[in-house]
């Protein structure tokens, strides 16, 4: 078993994840996707849990390092909102997929609680890094506003991809995201 086979098995696994939800996952389509027997999955995932847990913690991993990296590049609020916003929009223009955490959010009754506690680090990844943006863009708001538009923020965003799938419609994501900005929700 090889770390070439793992790898395969997380982005068969992802992409079931992002396409059909935490509760599809299944180990016997994810062998078939990769070309190896059920076996071989859980040999380097024993559970389910165990898949989702790396799926969910690896996902969270790359948001912080994306983040930590835009945030670097010392943009105008303006662009730093944009590329963000994109990263969303770059799941749907892959096959009209989910935000990971997102999707297995929806289904946050049913995760193990090692995959809850990825998604909700998610979900603060994302949390942090807005409040750092409009802290930055808006110093003199107090604390508490500035943490509470952050939030609505990533659930306005997270929503928008929601609502633009389920039409199958990216350019519908691209107008609730149009009407955020004209709102101010984003500035």
């Amino acid at each position: 078993m090889n770390a070439n086979t793992r790898e395969e098995i997380m982005a068969a696994a992802k992409a079931a994840v992002q396409t059909h939800g935490y509760n599809a996952l299944s180990f016997r389509d994810i062998a078939a996707a990769v070309g190896v027997k059920s076996s071989s999955v859980h040999y380097h995932f024993p559970t389910k849990g165990d898949l989702a847990t790396a799926l969910a913690e690896r996902y969270a991993t790359q948001a912080q390092e994306f983040l930590d990296d835009l945030q670097a590049k010392s943009l105008p609020h303006d662009q730093l909102m944009r590329a963000y916003i994109a990263a969303f929009r770059g799941a749907l223009e892959d096959d009209n997929k989910m935000c990971l955490c997102g999707i297995m959010a929806a289904e946050y009754a049913d995760l193990p609680d090692e995959v809850r506690k990825e998604v909700d680090r998610f979900t603060t990844v994302n949390h942090q890094w807005l409040a750092k943006v409009l802290f930055a863009r808006h110093p003199k708001t107090p604390t508490e506003a500035t943490e509470a538009r952050a939030i609505a923020i990533f659930a306005a965003i997270e929503g928008a991809q929601l609502v633009a799938r389920g039409k199958h419609d990216i350019r519908l994501f691209d107008r609730i995201i149009e009407a955020y900005i004209v709102s101010g929700l984003l500035s």
